[in-house]
């Protein structure tokens, strides 16, 4: 019964929250928020709006229901090291104290926390998947580059309302004045 219980809890939470999985709308840095699709085959890609990058990463159609290529394989596999890692293993054999990540020596312990951070960033730099970051900058790059043409259209616009609105005044003006009825003669004085 104690197996059973945890069993039905991760059950039950895993239904409870389907949409949380799926939400791809995250908000940068910058203070936009990014909308990141994968699409697969023609499928089009939904456009940005004014409150919204939408960064689509396009796979070919053959991907669409296969499990993604960096799980389909086992990359610690002997068949899948180059030689050079493997040279390298053998260069650490040695390898104890501070910073060894180690159990052997003082302070051994050390450093594996470290190997684990160079760990992640070399395989997200040599990663074969989706960079949304990069795509995120192209298309906030691509953006930039309308925003002089468009203020100076922006501009060019205010600039016509503003002429037109004095030209209405100067014509509202000069009509009051031709309205007005010339002003009495003063009377002559004795």
């Amino acid at each position: 019964m104690k197996r059973l219980l945890p069993a039905a809890l991760i059950a039950t939470s895993a239904f409870a929250f389907p949409a949380l999985a799926q939400d791809t709308t995250l908000t940068d840095p910058a203070g936009e928020r990014v909308n990141q699709i994968i699409i697969y085959g023609d499928d089009p890609c939904p456009a940005s709006t004014d409150g919204t990058i939408t960064v689509c990463a396009r796979k070919e159609e053959e991907e669409r229901f296969r499990i993604p290529a960096p799980l389909r394989d086992n990359p610690n596999a002997a068949v899948n090291q180059a030689w050079s890692q493997r040279v390298r293993a053998y260069e650490t054999v040695g390898a104890f104290g501070t910073n060894s990540c180690s159990a052997v020596g003082s302070g051994g312990a050390t450093g594996c926390l470290t190997r684990l951070i160079d760990k992640a960033y070399a395989e997200k730099r040599n990663s074969t998947d989706v960079q949304f970051g990069k795509l995120i900058e192209e298309e906030r790059a691509r953006r930039l580059q309308t925003i002089d043409a468009d203020a100076a259209a922006e501009q060019g616009r205010v600039e016509q309302i503003e002429k037109e609105y004095e030209a209405r005044l100067k014509r509202e003006r000069d009509a009051a004045a031709d309205a007005q009825p010339p002003a009495p003669l003063p009377a002559p004085q004795p």
